[in-house]
């Protein structure tokens, strides 16, 4: 399977609303390894959810990758979602975890080696970037450091956050 990502959120040094604001715990420690780790965590009691640590090592900070347009293996994600229309499929961090089954188990991966899940170049050039508030959280909601590809047919989220720059 395959996809590209478009849509993101970050969470940056000292940001109440991370994970990593209290310090480093055995759930969250895989956001204190060097840029490029996965980070997943069962979230809500119902899907789990991808971060990429962003920082040097020992620096918690991370990047929730919260949509992908699928490239490949949809008929693969499509049973692991069955009933849901193509551009629901990885719409949203629980949605995408679930349609790439992508659990706990990966945690601490490095994203940039060969192994079960990687980033890799894009296969194409990104569209515009818009930027909004991020979704679903209580702290520190009005910081703009939501990213998407605008005009994107599975990028998450309410219609009025999309139409911001």
């Amino acid at each position: 399977m395959a996809g590209r990502i478009v849509e993101t959120e970050a969470y940056v040094v000292g940001d109440a609303s991370g994970h990593a604001f209290r310090g480093l715990t055995a759930r969250n420690k895989s956001l204190f390894l060097e840029r490029g780790h996965a980070y997943v965590y069962f979230i809500y009691g119902n899907w789990f959810s991808l971060n990429v640590s962003a920082g040097r090592s020992g620096v918690g900070t991370g990047v929730l990758v919260r949509a992908l347009e699928p490239l490949e293996g949809e008929a693969l994600m499509a049973r692991r979602r069955p009933g849901a229309h193509r551009e629901d499929l990885t719409r949203g961090p629980g949605r995408l975890a679930t349609a790439l089954d992508i659990t706990r188990s990966l945690d601490g991966n490095d994203l940039c080696a060969p192994g079960p899940l990687w980033l890799g170049h894009a296969v194409r050039p990104r569209g515009k970037v818009g930027t909004s508030v991020r979704i679903g959280i209580s702290q520190e909601a009005h910081r703009p450091l939501r990213f998407f590809e605008r005009g994107n047919a599975f990028v998450s989220g309410p219609k009025r956050l999309q139409a911001q720059i």
